[in-house]
């Protein structure tokens, strides 16, 4: 085995450490077990869980900026054009989506400054009635129409996986959080990619959030 491919190890190595850490801490059990030890504490787990996820991300930065390995692929012509707007679209998408959520609450910066933690509160945003995931969507086009070299495809893998796998684990507290309305949400809209015969009407999309869809 050459250098460039113990290389791409260290680089697997170094996003399955990172996302495994970013899972165990986004656990409920992680939150609990700082709620019963230090609770007050507690109101500030999100923001530490932000900050501490912004640093532990730089080790596998640092690894595919060292070590890009050869270009696999890059796009040209018209493909370039599409793969570029396609990504231009995603973008735009993600800043649009991202109106809908609270960014003080997002960040943790709410929860610290009351010293509470807030409940979840279901709501729908325009993205929502299409996939339930609009930011990790957006984040996958983004990811899949850049030029790819070695570590490009290694990192693309291993965030397209932890997307997938990620979208489960925070559906499973959405259920425990949301109960019965998301239940019934998820069963009528796609998780990542979106679907021409499932999706929600903005008067569907309202009776749900206001419990007349029963």
């Amino acid at each position: 085995m050459d250098e460039h491919h113990i290389l791409l190890i260290y680089l697997s190595l170094a996003w399955l450490v990172y996302f495994g850490l970013h899972s165990l801490l986004a656990s409920p059990a992680s939150k609990d077990w700082v709620a019963r030890h230090w609770p007050r504490l507690r109101p500030g787990y999100r923001l530490g869980y932000n900050l501490l996820a912004l640093v532990l991300l730089g080790v596998p930065l640092w690894l595919f900026l060292q070590y890009p390995g050869p270009l696999l692929w890059r796009w040209s012509g018209g493909w370039a054009w599409l793969a570029n707007g396609l990504a231009l679209l995603a973008l735009l998408g993600f800043l649009h989506s991202s109106r809908a959520y609270d960014k003080l609450d997002f960040l943790g910066l709410r929860q610290w400054r009351e010293r509470r933690t807030r409940p979840g509160e279901f709501g729908l945003s325009f993205w929502h009635r299409f996939v339930r995931h609009p930011w990790y969507s957006f984040g996958l086009v983004i990811l899949w129409t850049r030029d790819m070299n070695a570590a490009g495809l290694v990192s693309a893998l291993w965030i397209t996986a932890y997307l997938v796998a990620g979208s489960h684990l925070e559906e499973r507290k959405l259920v425990r959080e949301l109960g019965e309305v998301y239940l019934r949400y998820r069963a009528r809209v796609p998780g990542l990619v979106p679907r021409p015969w499932r999706y929600l009407s903005k008067e569907q999309a309202r009776q749900l959030v206001e419990g007349e869809d029963q």
